[in-house]
């Protein structure tokens, strides 16, 4: 588990998925924060994702480079503290161009519930899936059913 959070934390643009309507919506979006299994994102409350996490707070990421990919699930958290919120605004230089100040954004965490990596690489190929609710894993090669390690 710890190969596939270390392999988020070197990304900072993620495949962030939503839903709205009973359709699914994806962008790229910047993590602006990682601690442990959680990350943090900065949004406006006038664009649709925010809208999108704020009728239905479920929501997936997807890292992926070359063929590595790790995705995780989780529950958007809008409860983000006011210094960490202030640290991502201080920390981003991009923010501070399209925002006059932290206040302006709204703050976002998911603690990571699901987390599936996979290695196309060697031969056979790995999935590894991580539960990090129940506290399991499992996993194997690709095309073999999960098996309990």
């Amino acid at each position: 588990m710890q190969t596939s959070l270390n392999y988020l934390r070197q990304y900072q643009e993620v495949a962030l998925a939503t839903s709205a309507d009973g359709l699914p919506h994806i962008r790229v979006f910047q993590v602006m924060r990682q601690e442990g299994a959680r990350l943090f994102f900065a949004t406006s409350s006038q664009k649709a994702v925010w809208h999108e996490l704020q009728a239905n707070p479920h929501l997936e990421v997807l890292a992926r480079d070359g063929q590595v990919s790790v995705r995780a699930v989780g529950k958007a958290c809008f409860d983000v503290p006011e210094e960490i919120c202030q640290w991502i605004y201080d920390h981003n230089p991009v923010l501070p161009r399209l925002y006059s100040s932290a206040s302006k954004l709204s703050y976002f965490y998911f603690d990571i519930a699901m987390l599936d990596y996979y290695n196309l690489e060697p031969t056979p190929p790995i999935l590894r899936h991580f539960d990090l609710v129940a506290g399991t894993e499992s996993g194997g090669f690709v095309g073999e059913r999960f098996s309990k390690e």
